[in-house]
Order: C-alpha cells, then structure tokens, then sequence
C-alpha cells in the first residue's frame, strides 16, 4: 500500500462514499452513495479528475489523517475547521498534504455532511459497481481510527484553487413535485402542506430526515392503508404521527406510507446539510419547471471547474497593490508621519 491514507481519529459517521450504485432497485438494495451528491462533484472539480472516484463522507465531524506519501486533497460539503500541521486551511478549496503531515478536520460550522477527496480516489475494492459504503445493506462499515485507505494513482498536479460554495446549509425552499399519491390528500391538506413551516428533526440519518412541522400534522384520506410499493431518495412519505419524512440515499426500496410528493433531486443536498432545528419550507412546481430546474443544475455541475479561482493572488496581478494594506498599521503610521 504505497499510496494511502492512514486514520489516527476518526468521527462516528467516516465512511468511504462515491455517487452510489444504481439500478439494484428491484433487488431490494437503493443507491445510496454520497448524501450530497453536488459535493461529489465540487471535489472532482477542484482537483481536476472524474466525479466517480471515491472519497470520504464526514457526517458532523471528520478526523485525523496522515498520509505515506504527498497527496493532493479538496474539502467541500459542509465547512468544517480542518488544520495541516497545525496551520489553518481553506474550506472548498484543493491543497497539498506532504507525506506525514497531520490533517485534522473537527466539527462542522454549518450543514452536516463533509466530504474529504483525494487525487486519485480511494481503492477500496469495489462491491457491485461502487465503493460506496451502504451501511443499511450492510455493504462496508464506518471507519475507526487505525485503518488505512489505499488511494490510486493521481494524473494531476495542480492545488491551491477555491470554488465559491453553493449555499445549501442554511435551509430554505424544497422543491416539491406531486405524484399519483399526491391525490390521496385533500386539496385543503396539500395548500396547508405548502403554507407550513418545518424545522429538521433531530431524528434523521442516511436513511431519511424527519421534518417536523409548525402545527398539527398531515394525514390522507385513505390514512395508512396504501399498498406497499416502490420508492426512491427525495420521496416525501407521510408517518403515522403526521410528520413528512424525506427519504435519503440509503432509504429502503418499498414502502407503505402515503407520499405526498418528492422533492426534486437537485434540491436533495439542502435536506441533507440541513443541521436539526434548520427551517426549510416545500413548494410544489410543475413538472416543466421540475425539469428545467434539474437541467440547470446538471449544467452547473458541469461548469464547476470554470468557477475555480487561485486560493491566493500573485501580487503581480493585482492592480491596485497599493491600496491593499498589506501590514497592519502601515498605513496609518504612514499618514501619522
């Protein structure tokens, strides 16, 4: 293992995660994959390699790391106080880490989920197609302290770059398409569903987050009784105390809850970094406008890498150097004088 990554501490939700493993629905296993995809992405970007490759989910925390030899890493997700050697570093940005550095990434400031990406990816052996840890379906497990992750070969070269973060840690707008079982709810229901104010539950993980509402909960006619059948990550499922629940990348394949809509998949991260007690708000749109919202979004994730900007500027290139006061109290002793 001449290229790893070695793990001296690790948070309780480390898992080793990439973009999943579709099309095992009908064989009871769900995609699961990373809980925010568009971080995926974000890290591929800032380090100029395929979204496909792996790396490391931090859920609330990230850990400590060392790696044998130098090894290009981005951070994105939700911003985390992350420090090699002791130094601070920039979040959303690509940085080198020497051979032996300590890499420590603490809590999150803000959202839930980090992610850690290396040059080249984690080798991890691939089970069905990914890497991704599924810990629902008991494929792969959350990493400790003492384990080492090979990392494969990296065809690039360039750090140093930051990518302005797409703002979903702070809640807001979820929007909602309707599904055949959006009927099953009266029409005053589905209104009073869009008028309502949610704050992310305590109660949420991998599987889904609860949304707790402002004031009573929400029931269809038919109450429980809907048959069981298949369902998918961004699902809105109606429990039986009234509360909606949206289903996340490793939800169960079936299930019997009625399902008031889903929220659209691109808007999927903002349920996922959104800390408990965050306000988030669901608005039905036309399937057109689903459409179009989704076709931009993978046009934005397409585009990253024309986003990237120097994590510093070469002082030749700024203009005005002059007006930059470049040590503190230069300038008005200057003027003192």
């Amino acid at each position: 293992m001449s290229r790893a990554l070695h793990i001296q501490q690790a948070g309780p939700g480390l898992t080793v995660q990439d973009l999943g493993r579709p099309g095992y629905l009908a064989c009871g296993l769900s995609r699961g994959g990373a809980a925010d995809r568009l971080a995926i992405f974000e890290g591929a970007a800032l380090l100029g390699q395929d979204a496909a490759l792996a790396a490391l989910e931090m859920a609330g925390m990230g850990g400590t790391f060392t790696a044998t030899e130098a090894l290009r890493i981005a951070l994105t997700g939700a911003p985390m106080r992350v420090r090699i050697d002791g130094q601070p570093v920039a979040w959303n940005a690509s940085h080198l880490l020497p051979a032996g550095a300590r890499l420590e990434i603490g809590p999150a400031t803000a959202g839930v989920y980090g992610y850690l990406h290396l040059g080249g990816g984690i080798s991890t052996p691939e089970v069905l197609g990914a890497r991704a840890a599924h810990l629902a379906a008991g494929i792969g497990r959350a990493l400790k302290a003492g384990d080492s992750l090979p990392i494969g070969p990296d065809r690039g070269q360039e750090t140093g770059l930051f990518l302005d973060p797409d703002d979903r840690f702070s809640g807001g707008e979820l929007r909602v398409v309707a599904g055949y079982q959006t009927a099953l709810f009266p029409d005053e229901e589905v209104i009073r569903f869009e008028q309502t104010r949610f704050t992310r539950d305590a109660r949420g993980n991998r599987m889904g987050v609860r949304l707790a509402p402002e004031g009573d909960g929400f029931a269809a006619r038919a109450g429980l009784t809907v048959l069981s059948e298949a369902i998918v990550p961004g699902d809105i499922q109606i429990t039986g105390d009234g509360a909606p629940f949206v289903l996340m990348a490793e939800c169960q394949t079936t299930g019997g809850y009625p399902r008031i809509g889903a929220v659209l998949p691109c808007d999927l991260p903002r349920v996922a970094q959104a800390a408990p007690g965050t306000a988030l708000r669901l608005r039905f749109v036309p399937p057109g406008e689903a459409l179009a919202a989704e076709r931009r979004a993978a046009e934005a994730r397409a585009t990253l890498r024309r986003r990237l900007t120097p994590l510093t500027r070469d002082p030749r290139d700024i203009r005005d150097l002059l007006s930059y006061q470049l040590i503190s109290g230069a300038t008005a002793g200057n003027e003192e004088e």
